[in-house]
């Protein structure tokens, strides 16, 4: 049955008919294509996020959900698209952005302790040869205490466990006082401990009128954890509130034979709560 409160994309692989990107909208992506050789890792995406909202990026292994995040971002070449943060080209509003990247893509043995790596998050009031003062410093510290992480400063990086580098890393973006949050996986590997305290502080950072937009991969807490949804393998399969993006019918139509119908009747059934 057709439902008109639902974007489904179409099967031949032509972008969904855009429109002027809002401008109260942290990201808005239109036409948004990414190669990797001759095979398209995104094609022809259009995405539209709320603004104090948290947004997961959900969709199979292989379907483009980082792609999609690091070729909004610039990280990764796109061959098409237009990207826009609250109405303004992204290249003109990196200053809004905080961006948590994968744990895995990081250099742990880099020579820096934890409160050095939340300092980085201050450079762009300071600038690359600033110095920082005590009141950066207390800043810094402040951001560690919020993620749990105030009395392992001087440990270094590297010495820290999956879980406490990733709350270190959120701690530098929190640093960065942004007004759009874009996490990369920040639930991978860590245990549940630290998942539950990152996700207390980003929804504190919603309540304070923030947004977030994070790629997500466990399926079972989408709905205690997200306000909207958006699905991609490959192309945009749906996206909108949790309660009508977030379905029995745009899971299969988004990971096809990888799920099996009674692993997402499980989904649905757990409620996902927080």
């Amino acid at each position: 049955m057709h439902r008109p409160d639902l974007a489904i994309a179409a099967h031949d692989g032509q972008a969904l008919p855009t429109d002027t990107c809002p401008a109260d909208s942290p990201l808005a992506v239109r036409g948004l294509t990414v190669s990797y050789g001759e095979k398209p890792a995104v094609f022809s995406v259009d995405a539209t996020f709320p603004a104090r909202a948290m947004s997961a990026i959900i969709g199979p292994n292989g379907a483009g959900k980082s792609t999609f995040l690091k070729a909004a971002l610039g990280v990764v070449p796109r061959l098409s698209g237009e990207v826009r943060v609250f109405g303004t080209p992204i290249e003109k509003a990196r200053d809004r952005i905080a961006y948590v990247p994968q744990r895995a893509s990081v250099d742990w043995d880099f020579p820096a302790t934890v409160l050095d790596v939340v300092q980085m998050g201050l450079y762009r009031r300071v600038g690359l040869l600033g110095r920082m003062s005590g009141r950066m410093r207390a800043l810094a510290l402040d951001c560690l205490g919020r993620v749990g992480m105030a009395d392992f400063a001087h440990r270094q990086i590297g010495q820290l466990s999956g879980g406490q580098q990733q709350r270190v890393f959120l701690a530098r973006a929190l640093a960065q006082d942004a007004d759009l949050y874009l996490l990369d996986e920040p639930f991978a590997g860590v245990d549940a401990a630290t998942e539950r305290a990152i996700i207390d502080v980003l929804k504190g950072l919603r309540d304070a009128g923030k947004s977030v937009v994070a790629v997500h991969h466990d399926l079972s807490t989408v709905r205690g954890y997200f306000d909207h949804a958006f699905l991609i393998n490959v192309r945009r399969m749906a996206e909108g509130p949790v309660e009508t993006a977030f379905t029995a019918e745009t899971l299969h139509a988004t990971y096809g034979g990888r799920l099996a119908t009674t692993q997402i009747d499980e989904v649905m059934l757990s409620g996902g709560a927080a």
